[in-house]
């Protein structure tokens, strides 16, 4: 799969300080509660640092969670463009089946620009209550959820919003997002595989579950920060870059300070510049003022350390002027960029198969079993038993082994079980965020498991990777 469509540059040869870059990854290696999985800086329209942290690689989609937004709001842009909608029409014309059942009087009142701009006068996310008075039907469910205020008055970061402006698109469109958007954006972008979760009704659901490249979300970026151009080409139309990027509701009751600086159509204002943004660390950072996009892929809750470790760090970068030898050494530390493996140690050689049953209050209920079979030079494969749909793992000693859409490390060893020693396993679902960490214990016969970041939608291991066609 290849993903490689912005050209690239040297980090001085476009005012980029390469010492900057090197500080903010030296500052990402400090922070505990940090865990990047990729990068990439864009100057002048040109990429000048890049880098994966192994198991990662440039080539994989990675889950952007509510990242996806921005996408959703540049399919609206698209259909506003067309003439499909009308951000001045009643979000209630576009269903208008469901219009006997709606009756508060700013439900009905409520327009497609307060859904794309998180204004639906809600004072809360609604998107539970939507589902459990139809689960089948989340636009109805929410729309039978009266307003606490009068639309496009007050703001609610409302995942319902979003659904419902990704399914007006939909509707209008007679596509699935993906589709809509794959001759109009990704096309023109050279943007590769993209997946994206459905709901029940089988419609893509919008404010989250996009799965898409490092560079798919730098391209986004690139193209918001040329005023929507991309080369000769106008994609998508100035004035809706224009208004999705600027603030069309105050925020000033978020408790983070870059989420305090308004909101535009499904991307954040920020203290510099604004952003798409998605749960544990997916950003895609826009900055006019310095001609710069950054795209970051992570696993972590603390998304405004990152912004304080990118403010801190590489906007000062942005001033250049830079040199070779600190582009060399960039390079180089950005080629070595690896997540730390499990330690461990190979199986012992009395070691046979063995099955290890769920021990009590795991994070992962529905994982029952764990089995262990040690090969011929002492590595381990684990089977995570799972219903009817187990995910095979190879154990790497020392390092991370991929196996399909999963990476796996760890091997035996005498921490945590004195006297009989334990079987530790790191997995990584490297479509996502996403870390099981399994201790499996021979004196017991049980594992026990933990998720380093709880993933947000599927239930189930198997899940845990983009939707495939077909």
């Amino acid at each position: 799969m290849n993903n490689r469509s912005l050209p690239r540059a040297a980090p001085s040869a476009v005012g980029v300080d390469a010492d900057g870059l090197i500080g903010f990854l030296d500052a990402v290696h400090a922070a505990p509660d940090i865990e990047l999985h990729s990068l990439m800086m864009l100057r002048h329209g040109q990429v000048v640092a890049e880098g994966w942290w192994h198991p990662y690689s440039a080539e994989r989609v990675h889950l952007l969670y509510s990242l996806s937004k921005s996408f959703t709001s540049t399919a609206a842009g698209f259909a506003a463009a067309e003439g499909l909608i009308d951000l001045d029409a009643t979000v209630l014309s576009y269903f208008p089946e469901l219009d006997a059942d709606i009756t508060d009087p700013r439900s009905r009142a409520m327009l497609v620009r307060h859904v794309a701009a998180m204004a639906s006068g809600h004072r809360e996310d609604t998107v539970a209550r939507a589902e459990a008075l139809d689960p089948h039907d989340l636009v109805h469910g929410f729309l039978m959820i009266p307003p606490d205020e009068e639309p496009g008055s007050y703001f609610a970061y409302n995942q319902s919003c979003t659904f419902t402006l990704a399914a007006i698109v939909q509707r209008v469109s007679g596509m699935s997002l993906t589709e809509y958007l794959r001759p109009r954006l990704f096309d023109p972008l050279g943007v590769g595989a993209i997946g994206w979760i459905r709901d029940a009704s089988g419609r893509e659901i919008g404010y989250s579950g996009m799965y898409a490249a490092t560079e798919a979300v730098a391209a986004l970026g690139q193209l918001y920060l040329q005023g929507g151009r991309r080369g000769e080409r106008q994609l998508l139309l100035t004035e809706w870059v224009a208004e999705a990027s600027r603030r069309q509701v105050s925020t000033e009751l978020e408790e983070n300070i870059d989420w305090a600086q308004g909101y535009g159509y499904q991307f954040w204002m920020a203290r510099h510049g604004y952003r798409g943004d998605g749960a544990f660390g997916q950003f895609c950072l826009i900055l006019p003022e310095h001609d710069a996009v950054m795209a970051i892929t992570a696993q972590t809750e603390d998304m405004q350390g990152v912004l304080e470790l990118v403010w801190r760090h590489l906007l000062p970068a942005l001033g250049g002027p830079g040199s070779a030898a600190s582009d060399a050494t960039l390079t180089e530390q950005l080629c070595g960029l690896r997540l730390p493996p499990l330690p461990g140690q190979p199986a012992p050689t009395e070691a046979t198969r063995q099955t290890f049953t769920a021990a009590p209050g795991n994070d992962q209920p529905g994982l029952t079993d764990v089995l262990l079979s040690p090969g011929a030079d002492g590595i381990w494969t684990a089977t995570l038993v799972e219903g009817d749909a187990p995910v095979v793992a190879q154990l790497g000693i020392g390092e991370w082994t991929v196996t399909d859409v999963v990476a796996a490390s760890g091997g035996w060893t005498t921490s945590g079980d004195p006297g009989q020693g334990v079987i530790a396993v790191d997995v990584i679902f490297i479509e996502t965020p996403h870390r099981l960490q399994l201790r499996c214990h021979p004196s017991t016969g049980t594992f026990d498991c933990r998720w380093r970041t709880t993933p947000l939608h599927s239930p189930r291991l198997s899940e845990l990777r983009m939707p495939r066609s077909g």
